[in-house]
C-alpha cells in the first residue's frame, strides 16, 4: 500500500448529497482495504456517521453561501485516517444553546465524542477562500481500552 492515499469529491449543497457522501467515502474506505464491507466494520461505521453529520451541517448551516461542499478523505502510512469536510461558510461549527436543541444542534458533539471515543481529534481549519473545513483525524486502529 503506499504511504498516502488521497480521495475527494465535491457535491452540491442539497440534501441527497449527504447520503451521496456517505456513499462515497464507503466505496474509498473499501477500495482501500479499510472497510471491508457496508457494516459491520467499527472504524468504517464511524466514518459514515461522522461524514454524515459534517455534510449536512454544510447544506444545513451555511446560509446558501456554499453551493457545494468537499469531503476529503486521506490515508497516511496505513495507520491514519484523516476526513475533512469544507465549505465557503466562514462561521465555525458550534454547539447550539440548549434551548434550541431540540430535534437538532447536537451534530458536533456527536462527531466530537466519535472522535475521542476512537482516540481521535476534530480541528476547523479556515481555507483560502474564506470558508472552513473540518478534519477527523482517526487512528485506523482503535487504541484499546
Amino acid at each position: 500500500m503506499a504511504d498516502h492515499q488521497e480521495a475527494s469529491v465535491t457535491l452540491p449543497s442539497a440534501p441527497a448529497s449527504v447520503t451521496a457522501a456517505r456513499r462515497y467515502v464507503t466505496d474509498v474506505l473499501v477500495e482501500w482495504g479499510v472497510a471491508g464491507g457496508i457494516s459491520g466494520n467499527d472504524l468504517a461505521d464511524t466514518v459514515r456517521l461522522i461524514v454524515s453529520e459534517l455534510a449536512t451541517n454544510a447544506v444545513q448551516h451555511t446560509f446558501g453561501r456554499s453551493p457545494t461542499f468537499t469531503v476529503d478523505i486521506r490515508l497516511e502510512h496505513d495507520e491514519t485516517l484523516r476526513v475533512g469536510v469544507t465549505d465557503s461558510h466562514p462561521r465555525r461549527p458550534r454547539r447550539l444553546p440548549a434551548a434550541v436543541q431540540q430535534d437538532n444542534g447536537r451534530g458536533m458533539v456527536i462527531v466530537r465524542s466519535l472522535a475521542a471515543e476512537t482516540g481521535g481529534s476534530l480541528t476547523v481549519v479556515p481555507t483560502a477562500e474564506g470558508g472552513k473545513t473540518v478534519w477527523i483525524t482517526l487512528p485506523r486502529r482503535t487504541p484499546l481500552g
